[in-house]
């Protein structure tokens, strides 16, 4: 019974943190279609409220009710909202100024960096499986986007340090995890985006700071208000945002983390996907061949879960707040 229990655990988690690649995904397009015309704090402010909004209505009356939101983990809640708002910062200022397919390369050294970090400070067991799970996803990464010596300029930084911030993310919420329910795990980080975002709005909003330097001007330039079809692309940005939260927060505490990373290049075929149907790019052959590594990487991992036996150890947070 405990066999099986595990089997379930560890495959509704996968699928959890493929649902989360899904609905990142989405953001990512969203944003991309909007960043010419509005600055980062006003995109996601619109999506931290709509956000909120799906997940005091719906999310958290299913897990429990409003009751679920107070932790004993304060710090540790703090941490991850602070780790997420480097690594959304980092990100997007690198993606003005690198090509994407160069930004997402660089910012996919983020399951290599979350199984590191889950041996190191997590403690779990990371067999040849799972690295080599990783390492063949990477090897599909590289395969499609052909990163040339332009990816390793100053400003590719930017994306590798989004990828340490979204490391330490996940790494945090595993470590959350053995308490708080995952819609605990993503109200927080969603509540600072919120927040932070207002402050942002509020300081830079008129646009006396904006310099005409894209990578500072991601944030700097004027709030403007959305026209149209605009309004919907926002709230499918703040749906996407509200899912993703829940469903990696639950990947993570389901499922070790060293499991789950290899399953977040998902992301990279989705990409290619939304390149064909939103931007009219079809795709090169390497691309084909780099999503069958991706892919295929992720399904040999899920096939070795199942028959691996013991349960996974699970950090208990600290209490510090």
């Amino acid at each position: 019974m405990m066999r099986i229990s595990l089997i379930n655990s560890n495959v509704l988690g996968i699928l959890a943190a493929v649902g989360a690649a899904v609905s990142f995904s989405i953001i990512d397009v969203t944003f991309k279609f909007l960043s010419q015309g509005y600055p980062l704090y006003q995109m996601v402010f619109i999506r931290s409220v709509v956000a909120l909004s799906l997940l005091f209505v719906i999310i958290i009356p299913l897990e429990g009710g409003y009751k679920i939101l107070r932790t004993q983990n304060i710090r540790l809640h703090l941490m991850r909202s602070l780790a997420v708002l480097f690594a959304n910062i980092s990100f997007f200022s690198g993606l003005a100024v690198l090509p994407l397919a160069e930004a997402i390369a660089i910012s996919f050294a983020t399951p290599l960096i979350v199984t590191l970090l889950s041996v190191l400070f997590l403690k779990e067991r990371v067999g040849p499986w799972r690295w080599g799970a990783v390492m063949v996803g990477f090897s599909g990464i590289l395969v499609i986007v052909k990163p040339g010596l332009d990816a390793f300029q100053p400003y590719a930084l930017l994306p590798f340090f989004g990828s340490c911030g979204y490391a330490t993310l996940h790494i945090l919420t595993r470590r959350a995890g053995g308490s708080d329910k995952a819609a605990t795990l993503s109200f927080y980080p969603t509540f600072a985006f919120l927040v932070i975002s207002a402050l942002a709005g509020v300081v830079f909003g008129h646009g006396g700071w904006a310099t005409g330097t894209p990578v500072l001007d991601v944030v700097l330039k004027p709030w403007a208000w959305p026209e149209g079809i605009e309004w919907a692309i926002f709230a499918v940005a703040g749906v996407s945002g509200a899912i993703g939260g829940y469903l990696v927060g639950q990947a993570y505490r389901m499922c070790e983390a060293g499991l789950v990373a290899p399953f977040e290049y998902v992301a990279m075929p989705l990409a290619v996907v939304w390149g064909v149907l939103v931007f009219a790019e079809w795709p090169e052959p390497s691309v084909w061949l780099g999503s069958a590594l991706i892919i295929g990487a992720g399904l040999v991992s899920l096939w070795r879960e199942t028959r691996t036996p013991g349960p996974p150890p699970r950090p208990r947070p600290r209490s510090s707040g």
